[in-house]
């Protein structure tokens, strides 16, 4: 084994618990930053057009575009996890073969799906709620974005493969290189080319294209563990499996995410664009707390999938423990600038329309309330996918997007009106949590027992 080689594992086997975990995760939270960064600078760029109308057809896309990296999250998690089990149990040419077939494979779904979304954009426009103010403006921003599918979707994929053999920083620099085109483009299209929303589409796929470029360099000069020839590309039974035993529950979630967010603007539609509008920003702002929290979990997991393949539960739960201090003071943080901030983050999209504030103020303050549930879920979660559990995880998942958020914002609207509406989600959060404790602490009961 070469240095390169020895000096991953080493990671994995011998740092300390906060020096290997602050390794992974640093990197992997200023990814899922610049991510957040990515897709604020479309909104922020959108809102000085000073339309309401654009702003609200960037919201409403947003589940749509959820549903598109669901495809991504197939191959970048459940692939990811799959090789960094490989990794601990030493199975190096397994780990060649699922970063083949992850690569490939990937570019072929994504290209369907992008083909599929154009076939039935219109539909697509009616079921996710657009008006006739807003339905032209989020047509040609999903026109292109369904163009450039298999570019996003690798670009999600390959930055969770890398992260799989502990190359936290590569997987960093190729999402900064697609935000750093975006900043620059989004200004250029949106405003003095006076494109709006078609040049924010325009951006995000460049970005992503140039991301994936970096991403395929990395594969073929620098990586220790991963390939993309297609001389290793395998459909064995046990790599189709465990790619989909993982990725798929992922998938699903997004595409839960998804329809939440259809449902709730379909809600949201009754009390007018300005509320759509509110809400959307609001997301967009509050993503910075969860992107953080996906960046902690991203970072843990290929640290507890090769502790777990290595049986080393011990040293698994600690590097858990770890994650969730971190996360929880992080959430307390956020929590506090959200309240008091509220309104002066939600003005930095929107200045000159009081109604879409006060909207995204309202949103975001019940959002910011539950920070810390969102931490402790996500860190569980992503755990569990990390183990190559996917029964809980996507319990945990369905449990905050399906059985409880529906039926809670159904009964809120009626009931509270547009504060049922608000307090939809943080109601779904806090029963999630409760379930992803529950259900970590009957798993590792059971794993010491087996030990």
């Amino acid at each position: 084994m070469n240095k390169e080689k020895e000096k991953k594992i080493e990671l994995f086997e011998k740092y300390t618990i906060p020096r290997a975990i602050t390794k992974l995760c640093t990197p992997t939270v200023l990814s899922m930053l610049a991510t957040v960064v990515y897709n604020m600078v479309d909104t922020f760029f959108v809102g000085q057009t000073k339309d309401p109308f654009q702003v609200a057809a960037i919201g409403l896309t947003a589940p749509v575009f959820l549903l598109l990296m669901s495809v991504g999250n197939i191959f970048g998690l459940g692939g990811g996890s799959y090789i960094a089990r490989m990794l601990g149990k030493r199975d190096y040419d397994e780990a060649l073969r699922t970063s083949s077939f992850s690569f490939y494979t990937c570019i072929a779904f994504s290209a369907f799906a992008g083909i599929i979304l154009i076939a039935f954009l219109d539909p697509i426009l009616g079921l996710i709620g657009t008006s006739k103010d807003t339905y032209q403006y989020a047509r040609s921003y999903l026109f292109f974005i369904a163009l450039g599918a298999p570019a996003i979707c690798l670009s999600l994929a390959l930055s969770s493969i890398i992260r799989s053999e502990g190359a936290s920083k590569h997987s960093m620099i190729g999402i900064i290189i697609g935000t750093v085109t975006n900043i620059i483009l989004d200004p250029i299209m949106i405003l003095y080319m006076g494109m709006g929303v078609t040049g924010a589409a325009i951006a995000t796929v460049i970005g992503n294209m140039l991301s994936v470029l970096y991403y395929i360099y990395y594969l073929i000069k620098k990586t220790s563990f991963l390939t993309i020839a297609y001389a290793y590309y395998s459909t064995k039974k046990e790599i189709l499996r465990n790619v989909f035993l993982i990725g798929t529950p992922v998938s699903l979630n997004n595409i839960l995410i998804g329809i939440s967010f259809i449902v709730l603007n379909n809600y949201a539609s009754l009390y007018g664009d300005d509320v759509i509008a509110g809400a959307g920003i609001s997301g967009r702002v509050f993503s910075i707390v969860v992107m953080l929290f996906i960046g902690i979990s991203q970072g843990l997991q290929p640290f507890v999938a090769y502790n777990f393949a290595s049986k080393n539960y011990k040293r698994m739960n600690a590097a858990i423990k770890f994650a969730l201090f971190v996360g929880i003071m992080i959430a307390l943080i956020m929590t506090f600038l959200g309240r008091i901030f509220s309104t002066q983050l939600i003005s930095l999209f929107m200045k000159d329309n009081p109604e879409v504030i006060q909207y995204g103020v309202l949103f975001l303050n019940a959002s910011a309330t539950v920070s810390i549930l969102i931490a402790i879920q996500f860190i569980i979660g992503g755990t569990f996918q990390a183990m190559g559990k996917p029964k809980p995880a996507f319990f945990i998942m369905v449990s905050r997007q399906g059985l409880v958020f529906f039926p809670t914002l159904i009964i809120g609207n009626h009931f509270f009106g547009i504060n049922g509406i608000v307090w939809a989600q943080p109601i779904a959060d806090l029963v999630a949590t409760f379930f992803s404790i529950t259900l970590y602490t009957i798993v590792y009961t059971r794993m010491k027992k087996q030990a």
